[in-house]
């Protein structure tokens, strides 16, 4: 698949640089990924502020809040709304009164940076990692070869910002046959599947119905996030993490890492476990 071209409303922006290469060096123009502050407020009460990249942040808010717990169902979103403001963008949610008690109460500090999803977790014992088995799908998430390696040779067609800058991670959401259906891109991987849970969300697509491929490692919070939201399989491109593939086990979500066109490491069957 061929890549569209970047524009400016795309996450990036053009640079003048000075390019500096096999001893030579000239005036040219750079794309560079845009990434600004993201306030996630929460019936009023600001809650998160995270550096994403500034797109589909409508989808970043919602997948963060089911993502995270903050609500158990869509239905307990009544309202999002996005806007700038003091130099960044804040995104408004009006969710669940009980729903809004329980975050108060368990009210996570965090100052979110790109790289890391628990940066301002107060306590050890916020980090959740005793997921519930999720809700299994009618047919088994059983990893095949050929939608793996189809997943990956499509992704790289989704991955404009990528292409442009070199500087994106992406999440796509993939059929049961490896076609990538929709992908998102951001800054941080967490954002990126965010986002995707989001749009999973709001469109009102089973999570069975496929899988997530991630242009990333699988890290434990990233198999956290997907456990929360019923997905059943989570591919990932570079390796996983101990504790991501504890927790994938706990919860029952198949995973899958070191994705290629040739081949991948399963990490969760049952003879994998040592």
């Amino acid at each position: 698949m061929q890549v569209e071209a970047i524009s400016e409303e795309a996450g990036a922006r053009r640079l003048a640089v000075r390019r500096h290469r096999d001893g030579a060096s000239g005036d040219a123009v750079d794309w560079v990924a845009e990434e600004t502050p993201v306030a996630l407020v929460f019936n009023g009460i600001s809650h998160a502020v995270m550096m994403a990249t500034p797109q589909h942040l409508e989808q970043l808010a919602v997948g963060f809040a089911l993502s995270e717990g903050i609500v158990a169902r869509r239905e307990e979103i009544f309202d999002v709304e996005a806007g700038f403001v003091c130099g960044g963008t804040e995104v408004r949610l009006e969710i669940a009164q009980p729903a809004f008690l329980e975050m108060k109460r368990r009210r996570r500090a965090l100052a979110g940076r790109t790289g890391c999803g628990v940066c301002g977790v107060e306590s050890l014992a916020m980090l959740d990692l005793a997921p519930e088995p999720i809700r299994k799908p009618a047919e088994p998430a059983t990893p095949q070869a050929a939608a793996i390696a189809r997943a990956a040779a499509e992704l790289p067609g989704h991955q404009r910002l990528m292409q442009a800058t070199g500087c994106a991670h992406a999440a796509a959401w993939c059929g049961r046959d490896g076609e990538v259906r929709m992908a998102f891109e951001d800054v941080g991987r967490h954002n990126a599947l965010d986002k995707l849970i989001g749009w999973l969300s709001l469109d009102d697509i089973s999570a069975g119905d496929g899988f997530v491929f991630l242009s990333s490692r699988a890290s434990y919070e990233l198999v956290r996030k997907a456990a929360r939201v019923n997905i059943p399989m989570l591919a990932t491109i570079s390796a996983p993490t101990a504790l991501a593939v504890e927790i994938a086990r706990r919860a029952g979500v198949t995973l899958a890492s070191f994705c290629r066109r040739d081949g991948f490491v399963e990490y969760t069957a049952d003879n994998a476990r040592a």
